[in-house]
């Protein structure tokens, strides 16, 4: 591709001009190359490879099981895929809470061997003295609050979170020490839009939402679910935009169907021998 037909990578200034000029910010968490060549085809702004391929790729029950190796195989081939989107990556649970030292290592990995250009961290607490650590070692970080899957047990399960004022108070605080720390984004998840409302006109950084009502300055869902291929349970923020796995049970099943009677392969899914090559070819005697 020619230098005029390569798009300019995005980078943290034009969020920030997004934000400003009130220009929604897209995000879609994506986990393979296909997907990641899908979703810069369609324009989108912001690719996380989160935590949740655990669940939608890798068959675990929770997010807590996946490896920091796992995740890197996984956004290395996202990376690949990418030329305009920014890339964040999911530290996974285990990988960051023990220490600003552990914190710093893995979020290396993330961006000297997947080539992320943020990494993201959930919950205020600790996690804000990560945030902060993360920062001064030069790595942009993402912050989330609200619901957390990697402690989504301690939270009760998976359910919306801020429904009283004091827990609301609580989480506009965790999103401004996070601010406060230096996170250059924000992820809030599962919380009523009037807790986002009050936490929105005190955010200086892109906030992105995910079942936070529409308030925030973007919104992300995971490729899996937005397209129908995940078979498991849908939260009650995720919209469906099509019906992948649908079509594609039925292709398969199209698929083996042929074959049990004979109709694939054709003729035309054949390769040809020279004739005069195949007229020697049936004068050799297999015997």
């Amino acid at each position: 591709m020619s230098a005029q037909g390569v798009q300019r990578r995005l980078n943290l200034g034009d969020l920030t001009t997004k934000k400003n000029a009130g220009e929604p910010i897209v995000m879609v968490t994506a986990y393979d190359y296909p997907s990641a060549q899908i979703v810069e085809a369609a324009g989108v702004d912001i690719v996380l490879v989160g935590d949740s391929a655990a669940m939608t790729v890798l068959g675990y029950d929770s997010t807590v099981p996946v490896t920091v190796d796992e995740m890197l195989t996984l956004t290395k081939a996202v990376r690949r895929g990418l030329g305009r989107p920014l890339l964040v990556g999911d530290l996974p649970f285990g990988s960051y809470e023990i220490s600003d030292e552990q914190a710093v290592i893995t979020a290396q990995r993330f961006v000297k061997e997947a080539g992320c250009d943020l990494v993201k961290i959930e919950r205020g607490g600790t996690s804000v003295d990560r945030a902060r650590a993360l920062v001064a070692a030069g790595i942009p970080v993402v912050g989330h609050v609200g619901l957390t899957p990697q402690t989504a047990v301690a939270l009760g399960g998976y359910r919306a979170q801020g429904r009283t004022v004091e827990t609301a108070l609580a989480l506009r605080d965790d999103a401004l020490a996070l601010q406060d720390a230096g996170c250059a984004m924000l992820v809030i998840e599962a919380v009523p839009r009037e807790v986002t409302e009050l936490i929105m006109p005190l955010m200086r950084i892109p906030v992105i939402g995910i079942g936070a009502g529409p308030a925030t300055d973007g919104q992300v869902l995971v490729f899996h679910d937005l397209l129908g291929i995940y078979d498991g349970p849908a939260a009650r923020f995720v919209k469906r935009y099509a019906n992948v796995r649908e079509a594609s049970v039925a292709g398969v099943a199209e698929y083996a169907r042929e074959v049990r009677e004979r109709e694939y392969p054709a003729p035309e899914h054949e390769y040809a021998m020279p004739d005069a090559e195949a007229q020697r070819l049936s004068q050799i005697n297999p015997g």
